[in-house]
């Protein structure tokens, strides 16, 4: 077992309460991970004030300079990949795959920041008189307030993180209890980097008094959230009298159309994949395939063949697919939701139960679900489930298809599988999502890309990722400068 203590002012701290929280592999329950301390809003508090003490040298520094400190973590982290890949799958369950692979992802984010230092900067724009010069300028806002989930617990704070930090912003960051310990990482890697004291500080703990904290602290100015809708349409609501910058990405309920000119198999693997790789615990995983009626039977036989074909067990093993839901809420989230299916006409074709025996008799584990018969306003279509769940949707024609799939309140992430090249950029004209695939899974982001949703998933106020994170994590100031006379 690991233990863990917030980082705050660049010092290892725990909580004045002396409370503590524990998390155990989603896996093997007899397992315990990692020990944290239950923060409230003192740690919040102290947090805050380490982060605006710190910012004014932070933010003076060149980004250049700022930048050497991210590739140098990003160094860091390549040299315990193997670790910390362990360590997430123990501790989140997602395979080992899978986990190295976010591990990399959080690897390259910073390599990529880094990089990208020595171009941060404003534009040169001619002016309509002579002897004058006018450019713009990129400036920090101050501190910002990150706030995480579990289920990409290094990659999306990394992603958050790199940005800000680049920009000379100081940052407080909250990461979600189920899974801490590799938040802590990001933070010892960048402190063995050389980052300043206070420039980053992370508190473990209540989310509910951090929240307090950071709608009221006078030194926030700007917070970035990932999570659910319910909480991210409070946090917002509670933010917008102070104006300042908020970046709120709350989930999806993410379609794959497969039109009846598609390749078959490959639109059975790519609905496999995005429905049921991480355990379905993704924002933007296929939960609906939408699927013209032609083809509905045959595509169907190959996706119940694809659901059976996974290996459901601990991430650690070799050969298997899919792991455990992250806590048993999550799962009995899962199960609660077949049986809503049911209970509206759906027909349950393959998987539904809870795996209870032998290597899953510790662990949150259930078989990947296809249902059929799904109603196209029924809960099943239209709600987050976040589980290796997923229905499908017969449609008579292409119209019908687009229709179905904007008839949601989410809009994040959404696929078509076609050969159709006229209709797949109909599709792209008219689907309701930030991130459009064809012949693609829905999942799987280019960390170079701009990422965000629609409608209920975002505030679609600014994308993350890429250069236009860099939109976020500053403000623009203009320049007018005469040297005529």
């Amino acid at each position: 077992m690991r233990t863990y203590k917030n980082f705050i002012g660049g010092e290892w701290v725990g909580s004045a309460n002396g409370k503590a929280f524990q998390t155990r592999n989603p896996a093997d329950t007899d397992e315990i991970v990692a020990e944290y301390p239950a923060s409230d809003g003192t740690e919040a508090r102290q947090a805050l004030d380490a982060a605006s003490q710190a910012f004014e040298a932070w933010s003076n520094q060149t980004p250049v300079a700022r930048g050497r400190i991210l590739s140098q973590a990003s160094t860091i982290l390549l040299g315990r990949k193997k670790e910390l890949a362990e360590l997430l799958t123990r501790e989140e369950g997602k395979t080992l795959a899978e986990a190295t692979g976010e591990v990399q992802r959080a690897i390259d984010i910073f390599r990529f920041y880094g990089g990208l230092s020595y171009t941060l900067g404003g534009q040169t724009l001619p002016h309509d008189l002579p002897g004058n010069f006018l450019f713009t300028r990129r400036d920090p806002l101050g501190v910002v307030a990150l706030i995480t989930p579990w289920n990409f617990p290094v990659a999306i704070p990394a992603w958050k993180l790199a940005p800000a930090l680049l920009c000379g912003n100081a940052v407080v960051l909250k990461p979600a209890s189920a899974a801490p310990a590799l938040t802590c990482e990001l933070a010892r890697a960048l402190a063995e980097a050389g980052l300043p004291k206070g420039v980053l500080n992370v508190v473990v703990g209540d989310g509910r008094s951090f929240g307090e904290e950071i709608v009221g602290h006078r030194s926030v100015a700007g917070v970035s959230f990932t999570g659910s809708r319910t909480v991210g349409s409070q946090l917002y609501t509670r933010l917008a009298p102070r104006m300042i910058r908020s970046q709120m990405e709350m989930g999806g309920k993410n379609p794959t159309l497969v039109l009846a000119d598609a390749d078959l198999d490959l639109a059975a693997k790519l609905v496999a994949i995005a429905g049921f790789g991480l355990t379905g615990q993704a924002c933007t995983a296929t939960s609906r395939v939408i699927v013209e009626r032609s083809v509905l039977e045959p595509f169907t036989e190959r996706l119940i063949a694809k659901a059976r074909a996974l290996v459901v067990g601990n991430g650690l093993k070799d050969g298997v697919t899919m792991g455990p839901a992250v806590t048993e809420a999550q799962l009995q989230t899962n199960l609660e939701y077949v049986g809503i299916a049911t209970a509206e006409g759906g027909t349950v074709l393959t998987g539904g139960r809870r795996l209870s025996t032998q290597d899953h008799a510790r662990g949150w584990f259930m078989e990947p679900t296809v249902i059929g018969n799904v109603k196209p306003l029924s809960r099943l279509a239209c709600e987050e489930v976040f589980g290796p769940v997923v229905g499908i949707i017969g449609v008579d024609n292409f119209d019908e298809a687009i229709a179905v799939a904007n008839g949601v309140e989410f809009g994040l992430s959404a696929s078509l599988v076609t050969r159709d090249f006229a209709k797949a950029l109909r599709y792209v004209d008219r689907i309701q999502a930030g991130v459009v695939k064809v012949n693609q899974i829905s999942t799987g982001l280019a960390l170079q890309a701009p990422f965000g949703g629609v409608k209920g998933s975002s505030t679609d106020t600014f994308r993350e990722q890429g250069l236009a994170a860099l939109d976020f994590y500053t403000r623009t100031r203009t320049v007018y400068l005469d040297y005529s006379s």
